[in-house]
């Protein structure tokens, strides 16, 4: 599943093709993905500008002048990629079509956007962009992990008294949004705290300390534009890079990076899912 680097690094791809244009002809070729789509999707979406592209969590957001939002959720394959003219890049020719090719954004500045999802785990909806917000996807998210209301002590307090592993409370996006498996993994070894700590039992200043290496994290996986494991492509249909970076996740037997720790990843299974981690340097 795509986490936030991920998704932000596709948003980033899209919004020179798509901000400001208009989407000159929607192309809708099947009745849903997880869910079905929203009636006549194709034709609110055709003749709509795209105000601007943001991003909530997992979630890529596109305002249109309509007065509706587009929500995207990539799922477990899905992509979203652009052929054709890219302001302040080369021409290239459209593909041709793919069969898992779902949903085709053709904008009038001549890039085409195409929505692709082999296991059809992704969605989209059309919502007022006033009641965005509120979408029940979107409803009960905790802060952004790179925002401000994201800090120190708004970490402190939601976990005080939690004993729910400190993994599974950080993958928990009521209390922050848009972490996922990876980049938990990759956060918990950097701060030297094991996946295994009851959260509210870990000292307020390691809990404290969390925050700017989650931001360091992310910061670093969009900058090397994610994590490519089986299914991720940035807009361009490039790798993301950021795997080569990683400090424990995937890295089973693997000496650990830590430095001066010596210690070798270990792989253990929580609530169903592999974690990665150091057991000598991570306490």
């Amino acid at each position: 599943m795509p986490e936030l680097p991920e998704v932000e690094t596709v948003r980033r791809g899209l919004a020179p093709a798509m901000e400001g244009q208009v989407i000159a002809r929607a192309d809708v070729r099947r009745p849903d993905l997880r869910w079905p789509f929203p009636p006549d999707m194709a034709a609110r979406l055709t003749g709509a500008r795209v105000l601007r592209l943001r991003r909530r969590s997992k979630y890529i957001l596109a305002d249109l002048d309509t007065g509706e939002t587009l929500i995207i959720h990539l799922g477990m394959s899905g992509r979203m990629l652009v052929s054709g003219v890219m302001p302040g890049a080369f021409h290239f020719d459209h593909p041709a079509p793919e069969k898992h090719d779902h949903v085709v954004l053709d904008m009038a500045g001549g890039a085409r956007v195409t929505f692709n999802d082999a296991r059809r785990f992704g969605a989209m909806d059309l919502v007022p962009t006033a009641a965005a917000e509120a979408h029940w996807l979107l409803a009960d998210l905790g802060p952004e992990p790179l925002g401000n209301a994201f800090n120190d002590a708004y970490l402190v307090a939601r976990l005080r008294g939690r004993m729910t592993p400190i993994k599974a409370a950080l993958l928990d996006q009521r209390v922050v949004a848009g972490l996922g498996n990876i980049y938990v993994c990759e956060a918990l070894n950097r701060a030297g705290i094991s996946p295994r700590r009851k959260a509210g039992r870990i000292a307020a200043p390691r809990v404290a300390g969390l925050v700017p290496v989650i931001r360091d994290v992310l910061t670093e996986a969009i900058a090397a534009g994610g994590s490519s494991l089986r299914d991720h492509r940035q807009a361009s249909g490039e790798l993301g890079y950021f795997q080569h970076d990683f400090r424990a996740y995937g890295r089973e037997g693997a000496p650990c990076r830590s430095p001066g720790c010596g210690g070798a990843i270990r792989r253990i299974v929580q609530s169903g899912r592999s974690t990665f981690y150091c057991p000598r340097c991570q306490r």
